[in-house]
């Protein structure tokens, strides 16, 4: 289980979404993590590092939630596999 685990994390690596908006560009993988966020040619590296380690902070609370609630996704799926 825990190499299809990783097998997935790999996986969700490799997506990219790239948008631009109002000046501003942000890329972000399918694993939610930011890759940048550029406003113009300025590279906003603080500000990515700062968004990714408080998503990093939130997604282990919210693992630990889920399993005192039931044993993770297993237990909200009904421990499909």
């Amino acid at each position: 289980m825990r190499q299809k685990a990783m097998g997935l994390q790999k996986e969700l690596e490799k997506i990219v979404e790239t948008m631009e908006k109002h000046g501003y560009a942000v890329s972000v993988t399918g694993d939610q993590k930011i890759r940048y966020i550029k406003k113009g040619e300025e590279d906003m590296k603080e500000l990515t590092d700062l968004i990714n380690e408080t998503m990093k902070k939130v997604q282990k609370e919210s693992a630990k939630k889920m399993m005192e609630m039931g044993g993770g996704l297993g237990g909200l799926l009904g421990g499909l596999k």
